[in-house]
Formats: C-alpha cells, structure tokens, sequence
C-alpha cells in the first residue's frame, strides 16, 4: 500500500467548440501554427492537449514548475444593431515556466489555427485581435512591501495576417531580490497574471472577455538554511510526498503518518473530533530555528508523558506534523501525534521536503 502525504509548502468562459458547422464556407487564414518553439515547451504542448483541464481559464497545472493553457475558442461579431457580421475560430496556447533558483516566471502565448466566416460586405482581414496581460499582488498572503516587475510590453494588437505569420510571443514576470535571508521581510509574493482578450472589427461591437486565462505564482526567498532556497512556484500546484507501508526503510514513519491523517483516535494527544492537518489541509513550510525547536519540545514532552523515558533506546520520537512546518506540534489546538518509531528516515524527510526550493 502507498500513502501519499500532501506537503502543500508556502514557502501555496463562454468558450465553444473550436471549427465550423460548414468547412465550405470558412476562410482559413493560416496553418496549424507549430514552429519556433523549444523541446520543453513541444513536450508540454503534447502533455496540455491530453489534459482537459487545460481548457479552463485556470489550465493545466502540471507541476510547481509547468503550467498551460489550451482553449479552441469560437465567437460571433456583431454589429450594434446585433446583427451576424462573422465568426472567428482560433485556438489559445498559454505555456507556463517558473524556476528553481530564480524569482522569474515566463510564459508563451500564441494565437493558432485561426480561421473565419463573414457575411457579405464584411472583411476578416480588417479584424483586430488583442492580448492585454496584466497583474496583481496579493499584499495580506505577501511578505512587506511585495513587488513584481512586469515585462516590457504586456499588450499585443493586431490584425489577423499578422497573428498567422506571428503566432508566439512570450512574457516573463520577476520579482526584486536582496539576495539575503531578512526576518524581517521574507520576500514572499504572491502574485495573480491575467491575460484579457478583445476581438474588434470596424462595423463590428468589440467582444471582450477580461479573464481568458489566469495564472498564480508565488516568489519566494527562505535562506540557505533551506537548502533550495528561492525560487518561483505556480502556487496551485499540489506537493505530495509519497511513501510506501511496503517500504521497510519508512514503513514505521508511513504508518504513523497514516495513522495521524485517517486514524486520529488512535493518537495522542487524545480529544473528542481530533483531526490532524497533512491530507486535506497542506502543512506550511516553518523556518525559524527557535519556533522548530519548540515544536520537537513539545513532542518529546508528549511522547515521555505518554511512553516514558526512551533515552538509551532505540526510539524516536518522530512527531507529525514535522517540527519543520508551521503546523507543527507547538501550534495551536493540539493536532499533532508524537509517534515513536526506530526510523531515522521519517525525520530526514520530512527535513529534506521542507527544505526544498519553494
């Protein structure tokens, strides 16, 4: 059996079917557009179209590194009388990188396989299609003073001809770094990339839709007592550590952990409705040296009241939450368990995934 531990660490559209009814009677301006793209970003594109979630305006989240986003859109123009004047069909690629090492995060969007159908008098190639990405910070989630800088140009307008022999452009959003640990400012940010959309034609009402797609990210700087240290994370992303009851080298540590998050009865400290977070609820990464160690006091305090003096032997007292989350055994309301085990390895991991790059 393996359990999987969730270790969530903060170091935390009127869309249609893309094509026509009609193949006949539609313009097609451009090729499926596939070139001038990297590896990294081919291998996504494939992972992308086989993930429905991809369509959303949130996309794909693979990972705390990879994110995408794969709408085939369809809309009617029409004029202010709402009379039909075309439809537009495109398809919408956003690709997502974030970096282990660098509060940076860069995105490809593209346009692609756009095709049209007008009504007569109406000219496609004078339609305008706009892509207007924009920010925000989330400054209560923020640590002091949260900043990002946005690239240079944010906005791209252009008629359909252009999209077709143009179909990528990218963007890349940093935020400032200090380059050391400050308690008192820990250079966490949280940041929200918007990407809205106008489409615009002459004899035409613009359609609009201000959240096409939409991404969060979190900067982060926790120091060199984290190992991996800073970086840049898609904040959706959930973090799991895995570990197996079959594993002999942390079947104690995988026991108590599933014991804390589907058993909570069975532990102590015990009180009527005991939950303990790690499942549902994600552990917070913890990186003050002071307040880890008043989380292993008070697990050891816990496991002496409840086994005794074990100095000699070879237990642990192995808590979980682990001392390195904000979750840990000193935190409010008594959700912990204090489990001994013969197992260094639980603490190791817990150590080394709460030390990883945010």
């Amino acid at each position: 059996m393996t359990m999987v531990l969730s270790t969530v660490l903060m170091l935390a559209a009127g869309l249609g079917t893309a094509g026509p009814a009609n193949a006949e009677t539609i313009s097609q301006t451009g090729p499926n557009a596939t070139a001038a793209v990297g590896q990294e970003e081919k291998d996504l594109r494939t992972e992308c179209a086989a993930h429905p979630e991809a369509k959303t305006r949130k996309g794909w989240v693979k990972s705390r590194f990879e994110t995408c986003v794969h709408q085939p859109v369809t809309l009617k123009l029409v004029d202010d009388k709402r009379r039909l004047r075309g439809e537009l069909w495109f398809d919408l690629w956003i690709l997502g990188f974030s970096y282990d090492g660098s509060r940076r995060v860069d995105y490809t969007s593209s346009i692609e396989n756009i095709r049209t159908k007008a009504v007569a008098g109406e000219n496609p190639a004078t339609w305008k299609i706009e892509q207007n990405f924009s920010h925000t910070i989330n400054a209560s989630a923020s640590g002091p003073n949260p900043q990002m800088t946005k690239p240079a140009v944010t906005t791209r307008s252009e008629n359909i001809a252009q999209w077709t022999a143009k179909p990528f452009w990218q963007l890349n959003y940093t935020s400032p770094d200090t380059g050391k640990l400050d308690p008192v400012n820990t250079q966490v940010v949280f940041g929200m990339i918007t990407l809205g959309m106008r489409v615009s034609s002459p004899t035409a009402v613009p359609w609009t839709d201000p959240v096409m797609a939409y991404s969060s990210v979190r900067f982060d700087y926790a120091g060199p007592t984290a190992g991996k240290h800073k970086g840049t994370v898609f904040a959706e992303a959930r973090v799991e550590l895995v570990m197996s009851l079959k594993d002999p080298a942390v079947d104690q540590s995988a026991r108590h952990i599933l014991d804390a998050q589907q058993l909570p009865e069975r532990t102590f400290p015990s009180w009527a409705g005991k939950a303990v977070p790690g499942a549902t609820e994600p552990l917070h990464r913890l990186i003050d040296k002071d307040k880890q160690e008043k989380n292993r006091e008070k697990a050891i305090a816990t496991c002496n009241d409840v086994w005794g003096d074990y100095k000699g032997t070879r237990l642990q007292c192995d808590e979980y939450p682990f001392a390195s989350t904000k979750e840990g055994a000193a935190a409010p309301g008594n959700r912990f368990w204090p489990g001994s085990s013969t197992e260094p390895a639980m603490r190791q991991a817990a150590e080394s995934s709460t030390k990883c790059s945010p």
